[in-house]
Parts: C-alpha cells; structure tokens; sequence
C-alpha cells in the first residue's frame, strides 16, 4: 500500500478563508481535549468541500482533520488542498475500512471523531465528542433536515434519526457520527478490511460491546447529510443496505434484532406489504373477499407498530409531508427492502454452499 501525505496550510492567496476562523469562536482551555476529525473519500469533490467548511467552521478549537483519499478519479485532491488539513492519499482504492484505519494511525487526537465526506458537522458537534470516554462509544445522527431538502432527502434523514434515536444504548454506532476514545480504537485493531462493502460500523460496534464496551446515542451530536435522492437512488440506496442487512444478520444470528434502520417497525413494515400482496393473490385465486377483509386490519396493525416513526415524519414537516411519506413508506419502499432482503439470502445460501463445497 502505497500512501502519499500532504500537510496543508493557510494560502496566504486566500484573504477570507470560506470556514471563517476566528478565536471568537473558538473556546481552548486545559480541559479540551485534541479531536482528531477522520473523514475518508472517494470521488467527493461535490460534497468534500462543503463538508470540510463545515468542520472549520467549528466553535470547538482543540481538532485537527486527517482526509484520506481513496485514489479518487474526480476533483476530490484540488477541493481538499483548499483546506488546512492533513491529506493522505491512497495509490489503490482499498475502501472505507482501510481508508479509517490509515487516517487513525496518522492522527494524534486523544479521541477520534469519523465521519464521511457527504456530511456537515454541525458548530457545536465537536465540543459534544469532546465528552468521549474510554471504554463508550459515542454516536450521534443526521439532522431531521438533510442539506438538500427535497422529499426523498428528507425522508431519508428523519427515519435515519429516528431509527438511530430510539435507544440511548444503540445496537451499533454508524461511522457518520462516531466518537472514540484514541487509546481504545487502537488496542481494538479497527474496523475490519475484510468484510462486507457496507456495516462495517456495525461489525465494529458489535465486536467492541462484546469486550465490554458501552455504546451511547447523544441525539444532540449531529451532522447534517447531502443525499441527492431521487425515486431511483432512494429505492436503490434501500436494496443494497437491505441486502447486505440481511447477509450479516444471517451470518450475526440476528435477523429478527431491533438494530437501528434495521428496525422491527421496517420489518414488520415489509412483512405486512408481501402479506397483503399475498392477500390479493389469493383473493383473484379463489374469489373470497375474506381475503380482502384481512388487509385493512393488517395495514392498521403496521401503522400502529411504526407509530413513532410517523409521528418524527409529521412532526418534521407536518400533514402533508407525513401523507406522502406514509404512502411512499408502506407501498412502494418495502419493495426495494423486501427485493434486498430476499438478494441477501440467496447470496448468504450460495457463499455457504461454496463455502461448504470447499470443506
């Protein structure tokens, strides 16, 4: 692995910086403790910038940040020399998990804070992280308003910070928002590279709460998300997570586990579309409408069961915004769920027979 550095600095060119320094908003005393911001990237040049001027603009003063670069082919290096941070570039592309692990070794915060290149941290996030002891594991969310505020961002960011909000021990910590005290990640040999493309996090967090680690949710710790949803990226987004979801859970014996966007009420929301499809193909099979009378019932149940999250949706952005959302979550998006779930299991079956085959 070959890995090139570059330590940035002020442009003396740049006369107002875009992330505003200025000691009025920074507070630094004996107590703040050095946060290292790790942020890994590949091809982010249309989010990195944002996401670095959001870190800047930070009130906290005590961080650095460590961008690693895994072998971008966009403009990703131009945008990230703009800012005073420490550049690590990656000659091949390894992926998110070895991209962590390199900007962990080269950091030298007494906690580290990861996130990713398409997430704003708010001004007061870092001073939260500044609260990171060892042996917990500090998470935070997505704002319930992604950066872009369009329907399939929005919906997006609420059941993401709902999902995540729900426990103050969560199942697992996402890397968008994680907080870890430096000592601790690096006696825990970091995130594992040989592992699925996704979940990494969660493999993380499971394998570190198995040695005794406590896992908190501060909901006030938050960064703001850049989806760029459409329709089509959204249902796409929620096939992939679903698929490989559904391979871990299997391989994790947990399928049925109240796990943060893997939720029970997401469950029981698919589980209850495919039984009322099923309903109207028995119905046209065998001509009872007793079929028929079964899915209202069902439909109540489910709405009942995900009652929190509809509240988060009419909360947010009220009767119109929830409408639409309850019919998009209950009709069309446990379609993409139920098609990655049901991937995950056919590709989970054909690794273990080669895996068997082998043996």
């Amino acid at each position: 692995m070959h890995i090139f550095i570059t330590k940035m600095v002020f442009s003396q060119e740049i006369k107002e910086p875009l992330w505003n320094i200025s000691p009025l908003l920074f507070h630094n005393n004996n107590m703040d403790k050095c946060i290292s911001v790790i942020i890994p990237n590949y091809n982010g040049g249309s989010t990195i910038g944002k996401c670095l001027e959001a870190v800047f603009s930070s009130r906290y003063g005590n961080f650095e940040v460590v961008v690693v670069d895994d072998c971008s082919s966009d403009n990703s290096i131009e945008v990230i020399k703009r800012f005073p941070c420490k550049l690590i570039q990656l000659k091949t592309h390894s992926g998110a998990s070895k991209a962590r692990n390199i900007g962990a070794k080269n950091s030298r915060g007494d906690v580290f804070f990861f996130t990713d290149a398409d997430c704003l941290v708010k001004e007061d996030t870092l001073a939260l992280v500044n609260n990171a002891l060892g042996g917990i594991i500090i998470g935070g969310t997505y704002t319930r308003m992604p950066y872009d505020g369009d329907f399939f961002g929005t919906f997006q960011s609420i059941f993401v910070n709902y999902s995540e909000t729900k426990k103050q021990e969560p199942d697992y910590i996402a890397t968008h928002a994680m907080a870890i005290d430096s000592r601790l990640f690096n006696k825990s040999c970091g995130f594992s590279e040989d592992f699925l493309p996704i979940l990494e996090d969660v493999e993380f967090s499971h394998r570190l709460r198995r040695s005794g680690c406590k896992l908190v949710m501060n909901p006030e710790m938050l960064i703001q998300h850049i989806f760029n949803f459409s329709l089509i990226k959204s249902l796409r987004n929620a096939f992939k997570k679903s698929m490989y979801w559904t391979i871990y859970s299997l391989k994790n014996r947990d399928l049925l586990a109240d796990s943060g966007t893997a939720s029970i009420e997401l469950k029981s929301n698919v589980v209850s579309f495919f039984l009322n499809i099923l309903l109207i193909m028995l119905f046209f099979y065998y001509k009872n409408t007793a079929f028929l009378a079964l899915i209202p019932l069902i439909f109540s149940i489910n709405l009942l069961l995900n009652k929190g999250l509809l509240k988060a949706f009419y909360d947010s952005k009220g009767f119109p915004f929830a409408f639409f959302s309850i019919i998009y979550y209950t009709l069309l998006y446990p379609t993409a769920v139920g098609a990655g779930a049901f991937s995950g299991v056919l590709k989970y079956i054909w690794s273990y027979k080669i895996k068997k085959g082998r043996t």
